[in-house]
């Protein structure tokens, strides 16, 4: 197996890239309408992360300082010495780790994050467990439901193409794993959000006010240094929901290089 996670980069070369890591249950597919709107201006790399999508067999999986690692690892490998990192959800506590873990080397250009995880203990831990194992398009559809704006529509071809990739037991397996790996029993393991403060990049982010998974208060948590979005109507899923919005904010931060 290659020593570089599973991606999709699009986009000319020459300034400085755009990272993206999805959420738990996902994979790099749920960033492409970014990545196209992107693609003339901006190099732009989404992984999967291990145990994910083309990287379920990747030899460790679990929580996001697993895939910190790998994410790093790869970056090296593929000799990208400077990045925009944006992170959803699982993938946006990943991207702190990796923020974190590259502070000094100045690696990192600018940090984006989506109803990130890691920033307040609570966390609807009964929705992910289910979601983790459900196999049904019927119910992947309906729990997807949770995962968006009350009168947001849920894509029924994401529940389609989901189901027919967890035809594999192997998904379900994973995925019940690392979803125990990230919760500490009926809640999730947080950060020290104070060191956010000190990181020598723009920090920005991104969240719904009609946030199921991570309630939207998690963001008050955020140092005052920390530029938040905070967008109504808005579940879980905002570059999906708001795309265009999203890509605007990610632009803007980015202008700088």
């Amino acid at each position: 197996m290659s020593s570089i996670l599973p991606h999709s980069a699009r986009g000319p070369e020459g300034r400085t890239p755009i990272v993206f890591l999805h959420g738990f249950a996902g994979s790099r597919e749920t960033w492409l309408g970014q990545q196209i709107a992107l693609e003339t201006r901006r190099r732009t790399i989404a992984f999967d992360l291990p145990g994910h999508g083309a990287a379920l067999d990747w030899p460790e999986i679990g929580h996001a300082g697993i895939s910190a690692k790998a994410v790093i690892a790869s970056l090296s490998a593929m000799g990208i010495e400077r990045f925009h990192l944006v992170g959803h959800s699982m993938g946006g506590a990943t991207a702190v780790l990796v923020a974190m873990k590259l502070a000094e080397a100045e690696r990192v250009a600018s940090l984006i994050l989506l109803a990130p995880g890691g920033f307040g203990d609570e966390i609807n831990q009964r929705l992910l467990r289910r979601f983790a194992v459900a196999v049904a398009e019927h119910e992947i559809h309906a729990l997807l439901e949770q995962f968006f704006g009350y009168e947001r529509p849920v894509p029924l071809e994401i529940a389609r193409h989901m189901a027919a990739e967890r035809r594999d037991p192997r998904v379900t397996a994973a995925l019940a794993r690392i979803v125990e790996a990230i919760l500490d029993g009926e809640r999730q393991k947080s950060f020290d959000l104070s060191l956010l403060g000190g990181l020598p990049h723009p920090v920005r982010l991104i969240w719904g006010n009609q946030d199921r998974v991570l309630p939207t208060r998690q963001s008050r948590r955020a140092p005052g240094t920390v530029g938040v979005h905070v967008f109504a109507g808005v579940g879980h899923m905002p570059h999906l929901e708001v795309p265009r919005e999203v890509t605007r904010i990610l632009v803007e931060t980015c202008a700088a290089e």
